[in-house]
């Protein structure tokens, strides 16, 4: 299994990695480590998938999946959950418990504290930025903003994610400075994910931002991309605390 593990100075207690499609057992399309059971992949091969990325992270208690909707909500993880809530963000200070965020596309962030005691991952899609997903994470830990620090996962690059203006116009009612995250690009414009988030993440009072060098949509090799092939899969983005019991 190829994952990558976040280039932050993260305390010794987080434990995060974001996977690639490589190392799974899932069919063309899906090939190989596909991880989402919404797109059409067999049940029983993605379960195997989340087992060997389960085992892999040493993880007692699987991942925190979410149904994902686009939205703005972030959920508390005080114990292993027995259902899929719809959100698109987990918090927890518990340890052993992991925040998990499914991809093809779209900015997964990941937050920690600097003590390596909360942690937090969140799905950030154009629309979940523009509506405060970042934000509403950043709410859940008790401390100080400039006590966080947080690394922003694989995602489509600036130069292939192209939007119509009305996504422009919703960034910067917000923030008149979200023009330089939008290129023209004929009558669309191509849209910086890793700028739009690190202006939320600045305005918020956190500066210590890493990642964001990497692009879903042409690369093909490690990625899946729903913009490139809609029919495919989801790779995952993880955060957690060591349980050291």
């Amino acid at each position: 299994m190829k994952v990558i593990i976040p280039n932050w100075p993260a305390s010794k207690h987080v434990r995060a990695i974001s996977t690639t499609r490589l190392g799974g057992v899932s069919s063309a399309p899906y090939h190989e480590l596909n991880l989402g059971l919404h797109v059409g992949d067999d049940e029983a091969v993605v379960n195997q998938n989340r087992e060997l990325l389960k085992q892999h992270c040493g993880l007692v208690d699987s991942p925190a999946w979410l149904n994902q909707i686009h939205s703005a909500d972030v959920i508390e993880l005080n114990a292993e959950l027995s259902s899929v809530p719809d959100a698109d963000g987990s918090f927890t200070r518990s340890p052993g418990l992991a925040c998990a965020i499914m991809t093809a596309d779209c900015l997964p962030v990941l937050f920690c504290d600097k003590q390596g005691t909360e942690v937090a991952a969140v799905h950030a899609g154009w629309r979940g930025l523009a509506t405060g997903v970042i934000e509403h994470a950043v709410e859940k830990f008790h401390c100080n903003a400039a006590d966080i620090m947080a690394w922003l996962g694989p995602a489509i690059g600036p130069n292939a994610f192209e939007v119509g203006g009305e996504v422009r116009e919703q960034f910067m009612a917000a923030d008149p400075n979200a023009e330089c995250a939008f290129i023209p690009h004929g009558e669309k414009w191509l849209a910086d994910l890793y700028l739009l988030a690190k202006q939320r993440l600045n305005r918020l009072g956190i500066t210590a931002v890493y990642g964001g060098e990497y692009c879903t949509f042409t690369d093909e090799q490690q990625f899946y991309s729903y913009r490139r092939q809609a029919v495919t899969g989801r790779q995952a983005s993880l955060i957690w605390l060591a349980d050291n019991k």
